[in-house]
């Protein structure tokens, strides 16, 4: 019996412990999932003038609460979301105590939709609007893990809590290196908000875009949480030339190089009759620059002849910037038309401050995509300006008509005159 007993204990021992070892790795597995999960961060201005009512005749309040509740069933089973308010809860006057009133809401973490929508029920307009320490803080939410990092920072009004300034706070933030991207939207924007909030998200490689209705806002937060759950795309290192015959062929797809100050570099991309190129380019503005400084964007033939452009300007206060160009090729009936190459040409017009070194030279960042082309693709190719021309033409005759009214108007006054 005895033996028995010990035989059975043993047996049920040797059992736990072979549980427990599987147990163990598809805990270690689970641990490893979370940490290359996506995380977003919702940051949600809950200040004071979020109770104007301008949004689709409701509260600016309101619609925020709609758009996350919408947002909040959408959500990805992958990502890992939480909630930060700022101005929710002080409704004194005193700045120093206000200028700290920033909370996380609702962890960061697995979704519980039911008790998240219930922490967004609870919010009511209240304070200040503190967004240099609510990112700092968000930023630490968002710490750990090895996956994508996004904070969706929802504001109707600029930063309240002067010196610290938001802008600052985000190229901080960047500087770090972790990998994180703040993108704001901006509710019924002036122009000092525009420009607050628009330099925070070119910080960080985000985007800014401003919101006037209910709809727009729950699009546009769905839009950048899926984004998140999206897998990240390592560029690929590339070798621009200084020429177009001498410039690497490229595919769709994410690609970076290195720039310096004047030059210009070349990549060459084959178009299949009927489909179109898309092109953007992005230059990062990684050390001191001169202000007024520009990055064009050209797509020519293999014989020069330029078919689109683009362009931007920068004044000293963007980190980063970008332009991008398209081009549908027209389809063709000979079903054996050979491809067309068409060079990209990339060209700054950046200058060094004093003693700022030239060399590497700044970081590039290239996007290809070479897709289907739209209806009616020929009229985008040969004319740059697609349906544009009939209203250019519009134009020109409504000019003309107008001057000879106009002609003859002055010719009868004239006469008149005369006549008295």
């Amino acid at each position: 019996m005895i033996r028995t007993q010990r035989l059975a204990a043993g047996v049920c021992a040797l059992l736990a412990a072979f549980t427990a070892g599987l147990a163990f790795p598809a805990g270690a597995v689970a641990d490893e999932t979370t940490a290359l999960a996506p995380k977003v961060d919702l940051v949600l201005d809950v200040s004071g003038s979020m109770r104007t009512k301008d949004i689709d005749g409701g509260t600016r309040m309101a619609a925020a609460k709609q758009a996350f509740n919408e947002v909040l069933d959408a959500t990805p089973e992958n990502v890992l979301l939480g909630i930060r308010t700022l101005g929710a809860d002080y409704p004194g006057d005193d700045q120093k105590t206000g200028c700290k009133d920033t909370a996380q809401l609702y962890p960061v973490g697995p979704l519980d939709r039911t008790e998240a929508k219930t922490a967004v029920a609870t919010l009511s307009p209240t304070g200040w609007t503190p967004i240099g320490p609510a990112l700092l803080k968000a930023a630490d939410d968002l710490d750990g893990g090895t996956g994508s990092k996004r904070i969706v920072l929802i504001s109707d009004g600029e930063d309240t809590c002067a010196p610290l300034d938001p802008c600052e706070v985000a190229r901080e933030i960047a500087a770090k290196g972790i990998g994180l991207t703040i993108d704001t939207l901006g509710l019924v924007p002036n122009t000092k908000m525009r420009q607050q909030l628009s330099c925070i998200a070119e910080a960080t490689g985000g985007t800014y875009t401003s919101v006037e209705h209910t709809e727009e806002l729950t699009d546009k937060v769905n839009q950048l949480v899926d984004r998140a759950a999206d897998p990240v795309v390592t560029p690929v290192a590339t070798d621009g030339a200084d020429s177009c015959a001498k410039a690497p062929t490229l595919k769709s797809g994410l690609y970076t190089d290195r720039e310096e100050f004047g030059q210009e570099r070349w990549y060459r991309v084959d178009v299949e009759p009927g489909q179109e190129l898309r092109a953007s380019v992005s230059v990062a503005a990684d050390r001191t620059m001169n202000p007024d400084y520009g990055v064009l964007l050209r797509a020519v033939t293999v014989h020069g002849r330029e078919i689109v452009r683009g362009e931007s300007a920068g004044n000293g206060r963007t980190d980063v910037i970008s332009t991008g160009l398209r081009y549908p090729k027209a389809e063709s009936d000979d079903e054996e038309a050979p491809a067309e190459t068409v060079c990209l040409q990339v060209t700054n017009a950046f200058s060094a401050a004093s003693g700022v070194k030239t060399t590497p030279g700044m970081p590039v960042e290239l996007t290809v995509d070479v897709v289907d082309g739209p209806s009616q693709a020929s009229d985008v190719a040969s004319f740059g300006l697609g349906r544009g021309w009939w209203l250019l033409g519009l134009l020109v005759l409504a000019g003309f008509l107008a001057g000879l009214v106009w002609g003859w108007l002055s010719r009868w006054r004239v006469a008149v005159w005369r006549t008295n």
